[in-house]
């Protein structure tokens, strides 16, 4: 499937900004059964430093930008095409969740994290899918069917700084809550879970036009099977990530690889407004 994208971020600051640094993850990373052509960039005011397709700890590609003039709006505009395909499907022989080893790739992935601590709720959840000596690809699917059925799709439930208790505790979110829910169950597991971000083809309501601007980032989790590889699931959708799904970057959680983040001298209260077009192109 061939895909164009465009994600445009727009900063409104109530008072000037003098001085800010920025950092980016909205170029998508190569990875089997993706490829990407050209990414343009557009930031405007112009940056007086820009370093690009430099690589953060995990690989993804990241830019690093200074706007050193005073402004009040900053806009920062990605647009790239990409083709996926069909990815490997889970291994034919299976290997039982409890009798799983870390691997050291897997390491990072292990461990409490920012936006993913350990959480008692998340063990407790976790334990009706990971009975013992359960394949791991087997309870792991079913974990992230039973996200998908036991929270609510709700984008006014939660914002970027919701706790994760809370989001178990009223089991509402958008696909950043339920990524995070699914990889806090793994962890508490003694699984190797990461964060994905990216994007997902999305289709106007029966009978309705598609409206410009109107798509939105999306996120999912992976899990580490030892000898095979990284298993993505969609808990938002109930289903495994596939052509559907535009990879961009991977880490421990939404704090590792939110698109745009930055330190600013001045701005007073901001808005950010988010515009995000996902298109299927023939041929």
């Amino acid at each position: 499937m061939k895909f164009r994208v465009r994600h445009l971020t727009t900063y409104r600051y109530g008072e000037a900004v003098q001085l800010s640094h920025h950092a980016a993850h909205l170029r998508p990373r190569l990875v089997p059964g993706q490829t990407v052509g050209v990414v343009t960039l557009a930031i405007h005011p112009e940056p007086a430093v820009l370093h690009d397709g430099r690589r953060d700890y995990f690989g993804n590609p990241t830019t690093f930008f200074t706007i050193q003039e005073p402004h009040r709006t900053l806009k920062v505009e990605a647009s790239f095409m990409v083709e996926t395909g069909l990815r490997q499907p889970p291994p034919l022989v299976p290997i039982a969740w409890d009798a799983v080893q870390p691997a050291p790739e897997a390491m990072d992935f292990l461990f409490d994290s920012p936006q993913v601590p350990s959480l008692a709720e998340a063990a407790d959840y976790a334990a009706l899918s990971f009975p013992p000596g359960r394949p791991l690809a087997e309870a792991a699917l079913e974990l992230s069917a039973r996200i998908h059925a036991d929270f609510a799709f709700d984008a006014d439930a939660t914002t970027v700084g919701t706790p994760l208790a809370t989001v178990f505790e009223e089991r509402r979110g958008v696909c950043q809550d339920f990524a995070h829910a699914g990889i806090a169950c793994l962890r508490a597991m003694g699984l190797a879970a990461r964060y994905v971000s990216g994007y997902i083809r999305t289709t106007p309501p029966l009978g309705q036009e598609r409206l410009v601007g109107a798509d939105a980032s999306h996120a999912w989790l992976s899990v580490h099977l030892p000898g095979w590889g990284w298993l993505d699931l969609d808990p938002t959708n109930d289903a495994m990530a596939g052509p559907e799904h535009v990879v961009v970057a991977w880490g421990r959680d939404y704090d590792d690889v939110s698109p745009l983040r930055g330190v600013v001298l001045g701005g007073g209260d901001h808005k950010v407004e988010v515009a995000v077009d996902v298109v299927e192109e023939e041929g």
